[in-house]
């Protein structure tokens, strides 16, 4: 019955989500377009994405060693996460629509160790891989199926976008319904007033000192987050050059950008997603991790070409969406790989934390480099950082407790 209501919960939640994702992953272009953002806006906008995930585990890390707050840690963020959307129409301010996508984004991050342990807990290992899988899949479904119709209201009613993004967000919001249905099963040890104070006191750095501690230990899990730091690098860099791209080079319209940047991203995910949970099963995560960073450079080659002929935008994408595919599955499930029979919080954490250091540099770095020289040699860059993070994988070998892991699972 948990394993039931976990998955259908999971699920739900993803699929009363797709509208959402499509417009949100659009805000920073509509920005530029409609409301006259400056390039500066939009690599804020770009930087924030990830930054904020430093923000994230000071949410998520009180469900560390506590699964009596795994459940309400989730509902609240479902609800907190899509709260500054409901108002989108009765504001023109800028800076309100970068703070409600920053806001957004750190929940994105912060509730993923909850969902990931209550996963590992609920769910079998069996089935772990390909419910999230699916559960993935299906955010990539509604970029193969919204991106026309979309496109098409974005186009010819311009001043809609923000009443999209208001009903987007009350049917995201509705999933919280189905979350109540999760079944768990706590035990909840006794904190002490001193223990209370102690925690209080220490808040600030607890995470950072938990994170730390556990690459220490954890080599086999440090050589992953080198790995993925790299290719992650890679595709972060490229995000402040992609509408200017788009807008000034390509002169794409919405319904163009919406069929390349979400349709044939979707398209790839979906048919790649059971080759790529196949894949899973069968390979060490090191080598399964450096076969989603070689399509990253795919992606990067393909779209420098774009610019002699658009049809190759659509290729592109079509690999962006094939590498996210393996991207999503290995980064969130790394979790519950290394941590064995632990709890894995603190290892979603851990990926998470790492995206926001990340954000914090990477994403200015590209925007330096665009405005220095063109998107074409960001994108170049991108492909560089992806190539030298599939040769570290490679070159990553198993440690004997890390195989005993795998074995398992």
């Amino acid at each position: 019955m948990a394993h039931k209501q976990t998955c259908s919960a999971f699920l739900w939640s993803k699929v009363l989500n797709m509208p959402f994702w499509v417009m949100f992953n659009l805000l920073p272009i509509i920005l530029y377009k409609e409301l006259g953002a400056s390039p500066f806006h939009v690599t804020l906008l770009i930087v924030l994405k990830p930054t904020v995930a430093l923000l994230a585990p000071y949410w998520s890390i009180s469900v560390s060693n506590r699964k009596d707050r795994l459940l309400s840690n989730l509902v609240w963020a479902n609800i907190l996460k899509y709260l500054p959307f409901l108002f989108f129409p009765y504001f023109r301010n800028l800076w309100f629509f970068i703070a409600a996508f920053s806001i957004h984004a750190m929940f994105i991050r912060g509730i993923i160790p909850a969902w990931m342990e209550i996963i590992k807990l609920n769910i079998n290992k069996s089935s772990r891989n390909k419910t999230f899988a699916l559960g993935s899949a299906l955010d990539y479904l509604a970029g193969a199926i919204f991106p026309l119709c979309l496109g098409w209201l974005l186009d010819d009613y311009t001043s809609y976008w923000k009443w999209i993004f208001t009903a987007s967000a009350i049917l995201g919001t509705v999933s919280t319904l189905f979350l109540f249905r999760i079944p768990m099963e706590v035990t909840t040890d006794i904190v002490t007033k001193d223990a209370l104070k102690i925690s209080w006191k220490h808040e600030l750095l607890k995470p950072i000192k938990q994170i730390v501690s556990l690459l220490r230990k954890r080599r086999d899990f440090f050589n992953f987050q080198i790995g993925f730091m790299l290719g992650g690098a890679g595709i972060m860099i490229m995000q402040p050059a992609l509408p200017l791209f788009f807008v000034d080079t390509l002169n794409l319209s919405y319904t163009k950008m919406l069929i390349a940047i979400s349709a044939c991203k979707g398209i790839g995910f979906l048919i790649t997603t059971p080759l790529w949970v196949k894949h899973f099963g069968k390979v060490n995560i090191y080598f399964f991790s450096s076969h989603v960073t070689l399509f990253a450079v795919v992606f990067s080659l393909f779209i420098i070409i774009s610019s002699y002929n658009i049809a190759f935008l659509y290729v592109a994408f079509l690999m962006y969406g094939t590498m996210q595919a393996g991207s999503e599955l290995s980064w969130n499930m790394s979790g519950p790989v290394f941590s064995h029979n632990e709890d894995s919080s603190i290892y979603s954490t851990a990926n998470v934390f790492a995206i926001g250091l990340r954000g914090c540099v990477v994403p200015l770095i590209g925007s330096m480099v665009c405005s220095l020289t063109s998107p074409v040699y960001v994108m170049a860059l991108c492909g560089a950082l992806c190539a030298v993070a599939t040769l570290y994988f490679k070159s990553c070998k198993r440690t004997e407790d890390f195989f005993v892991s795998e074995t398992e699972h």
